[in-house]
């Protein structure tokens, strides 16, 4: 079968047209925007892109056009694909039906953490040998890729997202997953521009609860409310749960970033590696539940992990420059900037953090989250916030207004460079800078390295 899939270059999207063409079929795709890293991936997989969304696409002929949520009413494919009645689907209802259906599924849902945790628990079932397939929404480097398909394999880890299906199906994509096998991470609200509020997300989440068998198995977090709400609506699945009062827990030992790994009160073992951070502790006990599920020795799963290298754009060290590290995070929510700084402060102890944020998700430019900002970036000694008031990157709100409480540690740039410039100037040798952003930022972590060097030479 033909599928020509539109908002391919998407990390949901472009994973799915990794694992369709490995099941044999053939792929295109077409993009408003077709770039690396992920155009790169497809391209070397030998499937054509098409810069754009014209209607004289149709030409391809393909037998099934999927639509990522990224397409709206308007779009000229799509009108054109209704005009003709071509027909048409969503990428995560194509995924449930060809791919999933027959096959334990083990899916990762939460507002924070469902990349990294996903690519801890693919990683551990590849390490014990049972070669899952994935759909991640991030390159793990164990992993190699963001998705596989492995017809063999009778099961597959994805990253299940709350976050709607198609302009047609308003249902959170996850619902069309069918778990065996579910992590909920944690639940905040989030994703304001369809979401009016955290009891809208919950309803979600029940609707995921609903669709797992009771020979399946539900882990969470002890102490969240907003998932005990969750539940309190109706569950039907035995469930465990992970972190301080939870069956799974994790205890600091003598190392910084090493942990022993306790079930039912004993210790299983220690997973010695280098990930910083308490919430990579809880994503790594989740995905070590989650494994023994599908009955990987705890023993494995926790070399696994001490194996485990960690995700792309996830703490990424993108170069060095005169004792100055540049980091890239994809941190975008107050929570996980907060997290996320709180992890490097670990790690670079007294030395000076310059935060370095794009406020790029829907939320986050509608101001649903400012206020919390200043707190978020607590941790931070200066802060560079990119995008103002008024001009061409605008905000909902006014940057200079709602980062006041930072006393001066904080500043907004509407020009990439200009900001780039700035940060430049301020770096002093021992500086991490550390970069967040849901998106491309323009380059930015390259053009900091770049005038970093210069001002070196």
């Amino acid at each position: 079968m033909h599928l020509h899939i539109l908002g391919i270059c998407g990390t949901f999207m472009g994973g799915l047209a990794l694992i369709a063409r490995a099941a044999g079929h053939t792929v295109t795709g077409c993009d408003a925007g077709v770039y690396p890293p992920m155009s790169t991936q497809l391209e070397e997989q030998g499937i054509r892109l098409v810069e754009g969304y014209e209607a004289d696409q149709l030409s391809l002929k393909p037998d099934l056009f999927v639509v990522g949520n990224v397409v709206t009413r308007g779009n000229p494919l799509m009108e054109a694909i209704l005009d003709q009645g071509q027909p048409f689907i969503s990428g995560p209802q194509w995924l449930g039906e060809n791919i999933l259906n027959g096959r334990h599924v083990l899916a990762v849902a939460g507002t924070h953490g469902k990349t990294t945790t996903s690519a801890m628990l693919a990683w551990i079932l590849q390490y014990a040998g049972l070669e899952p397939g994935f759909l991640i929404g991030g390159i793990a480097t164990d992993l190699k890729v963001s998705a596989r398909h492995d017809a063999a394999s009778r099961f597959f880890v994805i990253e299940a997202d709350e976050y709607d299906t198609a302009f047609f199906d308003k249902r959170s994509k996850f619902v069309h997953y069918r778990p065996r096998t579910a992590i909920l991470n944690n639940l905040e609200f989030d994703h304001a521009d369809i979401f009016p509020d955290l009891a809208a997300i919950e309803t979600q989440f029940h609707h995921l609860v609903r669709t797992i068998p009771a020979s399946g198995r539900i882990l969470l977090p002890a102490g969240c409310q907003a998932l005990d709400r969750v539940l309190d609506k109706g569950c039907w699945t035995p469930v465990e749960r992970f972190g301080p009062g939870g069956r799974w827990q994790a205890v600091a030992s003598a190392h910084p970033s090493h942990f022993e790994l306790r079930c039912d009160g004993a210790t299983a073992g220690t997973v010695q590696w280098d990930l910083t951070g308490e919430h990579n502790q809880m994503n790594a006990l989740a995905a070590v539940a989650a494994a023994e599920h599908v009955h990987v020795p705890l023993p494995t799963a926790i070399a696994a992990l001490s194996a485990f290298q960690g995700v792309k754009r996830r703490m990424e060290l993108r170069g060095t420059v005169q004792d100055i590290a540049v980091y890239d995070d994809f941190a975008h929510h107050p929570t996980a900037i907060a997290t996320t700084l709180a992890g490097l402060r670990k790690q670079v102890g007294r030395g000076r953090i310059i935060a370095v944020l794009e406020p790029r998700s829907n939320t986050m430019k509608l101001g649903t989250m400012a206020a919390r900002l200043p707190q978020a970036l607590e941790a931070a000694d200066l802060v560079f916030c990119f995008g103002a008031a008024q001009g061409k990157h605008a905000l909902g709100w006014d940057p200079a207004i709602v980062l006041a409480p930072l006393n001066g540690r904080a500043c907004a740039y509407d020009d990439l460079d200009k900001m780039v410039l700035a940060i430049g100037r301020a770096a002093q040798p021992g500086d991490a800078i550390l970069v967040m952003s849901n998106g491309g930022f323009g380059g930015v972590h390259q053009k900091l390295l770049q005038q970093l060097q210069t001002q070196a030479a």
